[in-house]
């Protein structure tokens, strides 16, 4: 199938209320065109650097989202365009986010990223990091940098009560986090979970951005 009948297959299981975030990593611009003549519009990378290159390459109306994990050194060369980070896990990273977009004269969008796999090697924070951060005075007092809500990234496995529960713990976070201490923020609502592999258990579980590579572009060369 081509990339645009692996799109449209996609909107019809994707409900109206969950985004679908076009994973282009490692994907040549070409693949990314064809996307986009399909009608997608919310692509996300994984590397600053391949991000960067492809950026001007590309229609100014694409709305591109970082969901790897980032360096504080490589912010600066995106915090012009990006429209969401999803892999905030330091309040370090979030000052310098804050900062470079201040230079731009931009607010940007971040999602806290939550470890709620199994894996030692999946970045994020634990739910009492994330409260520290949220009530931290440098984190009261950035004006650049808006939180939408929370990602996360299940483990890997055929085991799909082991990913469910992930997500729901995630759901859970979310829910305890709007409660708590965003309950007048109505950009509060994004929950990114859910990859080529498990984006329906995550949709099920209140996903409301998916990231999805394979299922469009095929697999990785």
């Amino acid at each position: 199938m081509s990339v645009a009948e692996n799109l449209n297959a996609l909107r019809y299981a994707i409900p109206a209320n969950v985004r679908l975030v076009a994973v282009s990593k490692t994907k040549p611009v070409k693949s990314i065109k064809e996307a986009y003549n399909a009608g997608q519009r919310i692509f996300g990378e994984n590397r600053v650097q391949e991000l960067t290159q492809k950026q001007p390459l590309l229609p100014s109306d694409i709305e591109w989202h970082l969901i790897g994990h980032l360096q504080k050194n490589k912010v600066k060369y995106i915090a012009q365009f990006i429209s969401l980070i999803h892999s905030v896990d330091s309040l370090e990273l979030l000052e310098v986010i804050n900062k470079e977009a201040a230079k731009c004269g931009r607010i940007i969008s971040c999602l806290l990223q939550f470890h709620i796999a199994k894996e030692e090697t999946k970045f994020g924070l634990s739910f009492e990091e994330a409260v520290d951060l949220i009530h931290s005075e440098k984190f009261r007092k950035m004006k650049n940098v808006k939180i939408c809500g929370v990602m996360g990234m299940a483990t890997l496995t055929e085991d799909e009560s082991i990913v469910r529960k992930e997500f729901q713990e995630l759901y859970g976070i979310f829910t305890t986090l709007k409660e708590q201490d965003f309950s007048n923020e109505i950009g509060f609502k994004e929950i990114s979970m859910g990859m080529s592999g498990d984006y329906k258990i995550a949709i099920e579980e209140g996903s409301t951005l998916v990231r999805i590579g394979s299922a469009i572009f095929g697999e990785r060369a």
